[in-house]
């Protein structure tokens, strides 16, 4: 078993204590703001950096991702609780608690179970659409607290697109002042000069300005005062009807948090060259989750952003997270007055300025220039989320995987092979279409497991390679090799092939079969005497027309 905080020494410890101080400034403010997305209390943003992020950090098996409450999980919150309670109201926040408890209980079935697999049918342009339908759901609240306009953050896309456009008149020029200020030097600053943690810099710039002018009186929305003190102990209770009505939403956090977590978790793991663990790390966000919804905060997931952060930084192990963690800590039992008098619009800046990248436009553009039909899926998938929400935009994410999946699996690549007069090397090259193997003999090869969405394709394209054939076809052989799998719908489909080759008097061969795959052709009973070939050479030697030879 991987010892806690693998890949720590003494060589590095100094520059791993510096990349936690990093990721401190990066994250304290940037959960505030995100707190703020979910409709809870900026307390519920800092508790998720101290027990869940310890007890995430000591388990996890990858030395890099930081775990924590991000963007995406904040909306998803946000749109899924909002319709059972109010935001800001008692009620609102121990249905995050359960939530995240819910999450966390799947995290830990899925490790148990092995289920990390399950991510993989959220591909790219599925997960670029739907991050990206939220991030814009986001952006339009970010941008009413940059402009000091009120609108009802927990509303539908387009209530809040409309909320906004009808109130600019209400706008407040300080807001707006302090927000284009913000916006200004946290883009160069990220531009020029990376390593500097800008958006501490906004908020302990913007907080100074408002403490020393007053601007609060002015119309500019502050923070306003933060509990001080660590987190307590706690329990979501509310019945089980409630429980039952927080699982898709639940479902949908987890699927999202799995797929980008693992992903990024692998990469950098393959990266540096440590191992990864999808099981481990599945476990690691389930206890997780559970912390902190026991302790008072909301669902945590994967932080990309802050990933990449601590890469740059030098980081190689947890330890930052421990520094965040006992700084975050600090902060509540000491610190929460300074964090009273922080202006809306610097929070609003920072989380809408973080959120940017996540919109998918840079994606969206490879995605055209890549693949049509993966574009219109991901932007699907967007629309889906950002018009009808998120729940329904994770079902039709799943449903649009499988259509994808469906789409490629049903065309495989099925070939007609070409002999070649070198005996050394491997008779796999594609015939010109109309072409025969040998005289009177095809080898076809089926590039794919056989299965309800290509047993028919399979079986016309074997038929059209014996008829289209510029010279009349005695003997098929099937190469096997890549066909992994039959099912029943597949096997059917062949059946009717052997069955349409005996009638045009064609003998049927296979070659290159797999053990597992020749036990199950005779387990659906597709073998009845055929010949099976070690080699394509091999069957050609043995079928080819007597006058070939010569």
């Amino acid at each position: 078993m991987q010892r806690p905080l693998a890949g720590l020494s003494r060589r590095n410890l100094v520059t791993e204590l510096t990349a936690g101080v990093t990721l401190l400034a990066i994250a304290i403010p940037l959960n505030i703001g995100y707190a703020q997305i979910a409709g809870l209390p900026a307390t519920a943003g800092l508790y998720a950096l101290i027990v869940p992020t310890i007890v995430y950090a000591l388990v996890v098996s990858s030395r890099q991702l930081v775990a924590s409450p991000d963007a995406a999980a904040a909306a998803l919150v946000a749109s899924s609780i909002g319709g059972l309670a109010t935001a800001g109201s008692a009620d609102y926040a121990t249905l995050a608690l359960a939530q995240a408890i819910i999450c966390g209980v799947m995290f830990v079935l899925m490790a148990v179970f092995k289920l990390g697999f399950l991510a993989n049918f959220l591909s790219k342009p599925i997960l670029i659409g739907f991050v990206g339908g939220l991030a814009l759901d986001i952006l339009v609240s970010q941008i009413a607290k940059m402009l000091g306009v009120k609108i009802d953050s927990g509303g539908e896309f387009v209530d809040k697109v409309f909320g906004l456009v009808s109130n600019l008149e209400t706008i407040n020029a300080w807001s707006l002042a302090i927000s284009a200020v913000s916006v200004t030097i946290l883009l160069l600053g990220a531009r020029f000069l990376k390593v500097v943690p800008w958006a501490l810099v906004v908020l302990v710039l913007s907080t100074l300005l408002v403490v020393l002018t007053g601007l609060d009186r002015r119309g500019v929305d502050v923070l306003g005062d933060v509990p001080a003190g660590p987190p307590t102990l706690t329990w979501p209770v509310i019945d089980w009807q409630m429980w039952g009505a927080l699982i898709p939403s639940a479902i949908a956090l987890t699927l999202v948090t799995t797929a980008e977590g693992l992903l990024v978790s692998r990469s950098y793991g393959e990266k540096h060259g440590y191992p990864f663990r999808a099981n481990r790390d599945l476990l690691a966000f389930g206890l997780g989750n559970i912390a902190a919804g026991a302790q008072g905060s909301f669902s945590m997931g994967s932080s990309t952003s802050r990933t990449a952060a601590m890469d740059q930084a030098g980081s190689r192990t947890q330890l930052p997270s421990l520094v965040l963690a006992a700084g975050t800590l600090l902060l509540l039992l000491f610190g929460t007055a300074l964090l009273a008098d922080i202006p809306s619009p610097a929070i609003g800046a920072v989380v809408g300025v973080a959120i940017l990248p996540l919109l998918g436009v840079r994606e969206f553009r490879e995605l055209w220039r890549q693949d049509r039909f993966e574009f219109a899926i991901g932007a699907v998938c967007f629309l889906v989320t950002l018009f009808i929400g998120a729940i329904p935009g994770i079902l039709v994410a799943f449903v649009l995987a499988l259509i994808n999946l469906a789409k490629r699996a049903a065309n495989p690549s099925i070939d007609v092979l070409a002999a070649d007069d070198d005996a050394k090397q491997s008779l796999l090259e594609d015939a010109a279409e109309g072409a025969t193997t040998a005289p009177g003999l095809v080898v076809v090869r089926m590039a794919a497991p056989l299965f309800f969405a290509n047993g028919t394709v399979f079986s016309a394209a074997v038929k059209r390679a014996v008829t289209g054939a510029d010279d009349p076809v005695k003997h098929v052989v099937i190469d096997m090799e890549a066909v992994t799998d039959i099912d029943v719908t597949g096997a059917e489909a062949f059946a009717s092939l052997e069955e349409w080759l005996d009638q045009q008097g064609v003998s049927l061969a296979f070659s290159r079969v797999r053990t597992p795959t020749r036990a199950r052709l005779e387990e659906l009973g597709l073998v009845s005497g055929q010949t099976f070939f070690a080699t394509n050479r091999e069957a050609v030697a043995a079928l080819e027309a007597p006058a070939s030879r010569e």
